[in-house]
């Protein structure tokens, strides 16, 4: 509840909602710009957002708001082309809604919504999926 009241006295102060960062797309594609697997866009380990920077709050071992922080609560979150949340982008095994949870929604193998999951949403078949090497993936949001 408090959350909202600060969101909307935000909107009220300032005019504009806030909105989340955009950190580009968890794709396997090392063509498309947007991609984290393309090292001259945005999975440059020199993109100053970017979840391949280690010094970047979303690249960083110590960032709450990092990827790659085993004990991140506020990493970056996933939405495929649809606009479906698609859970968080995080090295934490132990969030619920963490990829790397083993036992979670977004990081069982056996979830449809996982994209660890080689028959499900983690198809390399899928147009959509991120380990699709030809597709464009799911964007990838900042707090």
């Amino acid at each position: 509840m408090r959350t909202i009241v600060v969101a909307i006295a935000l909107v009220m102060w300032t005019g504009v909602a806030a909105q989340a960062e955009d950190l580009g797309n968890l794709s396997a594609n090392p063509f498309l710009y947007e991609s984290t697997a393309n090292p001259f866009g945005k999975g440059s380990v020199f993109a100053p957002n970017g979840i391949n920077n280690p010094v970047s709050p979303y690249g960083s071992p110590f960032s709450n708001q990092s990827a790659t922080n085993p004990f991140a609560t506020e990493a970056p979150r996933l939405y495929d082309q649809q606009g479906n949340y698609r859970g968080k982008l995080s090295a934490n095994p132990f969030d619920p809604e963490s990829t790397s949870n083993q036992f979670g929604r977004y990081g069982s193998p056996f979830s449809p919504d996982s994209l660890n999951n080689p028959y499900g949403a983690g198809s390399p078949f899928r147009s959509d999926s991120p380990n699709n090497p030809y597709g464009k993936g799911w964007r990838i949001e900042g707090q």
